[in-house]
């Protein structure tokens, strides 16, 4: 499947949204990296043009910099790289673990690890909402849970189409 694929239906096919549980993980995680590259780049190109102030608040570390000088920029790319891979990857495992209570409140079968794709593919709109609102300048008090909550949606909408749970048959003796 291609991820132009994956991106489309991550949007707007809660269906397929949960066939995406069966996927390889190698391919969800391609998905994820690909969403961590694109944040990096405009969290970094953000920080080129001047639209992010690092250095504002500190004299020593505006000193820092201008001793550091020109690997300030491959050393910035980098730490954003690293931030973003590790807040994405705690950010679609923790909503894993709240898609599994959704399965277990909806009586569905399902695994963590079925979820925790689930949670991955379906984080496409909520980082692309969240860098928006990053870009505009609404306040990160308002971003994470404005994202949370539409991710918990995408999910909610997701695990309506997991298998249901078999009933439970009861012997008469």
């Amino acid at each position: 499947m291609k991820y132009s694929q994956l991106f489309l239906a991550s949007i707007h096919e809660p269906k397929k949204l949960a066939a995406f549980r069966l996927l390889p993980i190698g391919k969800v995680f391609q998905y994820v990296f690909l969403f961590v590259i694109f944040s990096t780049l405009v969290s970094f190109i953000r920080f080129l043009v001047g639209d992010i102030d690092l250095f504002g608040s500190s004299q020593e570390l505006i000193e820092y910099a201008e001793t550091v000088g020109g690997l300030l920029y491959p050393m910035a790319f980098i730490l954003q790289l690293v931030i973003s891979t590790f807040y994405l990857f705690i950010r679609v495992s923790f909503f894993g673990l709240i898609g599994l209570g959704i399965l277990k409140l909806f009586k569905r079968r399902g695994e963590y690890r079925h979820m925790w794709r689930t949670s991955a593919i379906s984080i496409t709109v909520p980082i692309l909402v969240s860098l928006i609102l990053d870009i505009v300048h609404v306040g990160n008090s308002f971003n994470f849970p404005i994202t949370a909550a539409l991710h918990i949606v995408y999910l909610l909408l997701a695990a309506n189409y997991y298998p249901k749970q078999p009933q439970a048959k009861i012997s008469r003796a």
